[in-house]
Parts: structure tokens; C-alpha cells; sequence
């Protein structure tokens, strides 16, 4: 069974769901998440998977909520604060490379797609060339097989 959300139209640009709560802004990329629940697991009175939406900013501080976004190995959840401050950015940039192949990105990273070019400051991208949404992982092909805690350890 596939799951639509995650099955783009080629070079189709990206649909973000946004979800605003006070001081802090959070925006959700369906088609980028691949269910790491480090936010779930993070902050559970904000993501609730339960609830409608099931993101809901206005429960923790803002800061709290920042710092459980920024968990988010493949960039699929973003923030920005009330005053327009966007998440800055890891220095050095790093890159790991899974075991399965995927490459975990974080930095002041510029991602060519198929859309255009993107600013990003974590991203998960395909290492082996099956994802239908290039070059960020799907889970569709055999790079999608690893678990995201054993690749930190690393």
C-alpha cells in the first residue's frame, strides 16, 4: 500500500502545513517525515498524533517546541519565532552516512530539487536512488531500512 501523501508528482513543489501558536510558528512537510517520533516522543502535549491538528504550538513554551523541531532528522518540521527569527543552522555543517545509505544532513545546507533549489538546515537525503521525491528519502527504497538512533551513535 502506498501512502499518497508521501507520492509526489515529479518536481511538484512542496505543500507545507503550518500551525501557529503564540511566539512561535511550526510548518510541517507530510511528504519529508519519516516517522523518526522524536517529536511525539519529545513533546507529546504539542504532537499528538491523536488530536486534530495534530500539532498544537500552544502547548509547551516556545522554546521547548523549537528544540524538540529541531530533533527532526529529515527537516519535515520547521519553526519560526513571532519576531521572524528562523531556525539557525548547525556550524560545522555535518553529513553521516547510515548504514543502510542514507545520508543525515545538518547545516546551512542548499538542496537542489527537482522545484528549484532549497535552504535547508537538516534534511535526509536518498542514498540509493529509489525515493520518488529526489534527493530527500521516501522510504520507498532499500536506503530506508535504518534506524535513526543506531546512526547517532555512530
Amino acid at each position: 500500500m502506498t501512502d499518497r501523501v508521501n507520492d509526489p508528482v515529479p518536481d511538484e513543489a512542496p505543500k507545507l502545513k503550518e500551525y501557529e501558536g503564540e511566539g512561535i510558528t511550526v510548518t510541517f512537510e507530510p511528504r519529508r517525515c519519516l516517522h523518526a517520533a522524536e517529536c511525539v516522543r519529545g513533546l507529546p502535549p504539542v504532537f499528538d498524533l491523536q488530536k486534530r491538528p495534530w500539532v498544537q504550538p500552544g502547548g509547551a513554551a516556545p522554546e521547548e517546541v523549537a528544540e524538540v523541531v529541531r530533533r527532526c532528522p529529515s527537516g519535515a518540521l520547521r519553526y519560526h519565532l513571532a519576531d521572524d527569527t528562523a531556525e539557525p543552522p548547525d556550524t560545522p555543517t555535518t553529513v553521516r552516512r547510515m548504514p543502510d545509505g542514507r545520508l543525515l544532513m545538518r547545516g546551512d545546507l542548499r538542496v537542489r530539487t527537482g522545484s528549484g533549489e532549497r535552504h535547508e538546515v537538516r534534511a535526509v537525503l536518498c542514498g540509493c536512488g529509489a525515493s520518488r521525491n529526489q534527493p530527500y528519502c521516501d522510504h520507498s527504497g532499500p536506503c530506508a531500512g535504518g534506524d535513526f538512533d543506531r546512526a547517532e551513535e555512530r
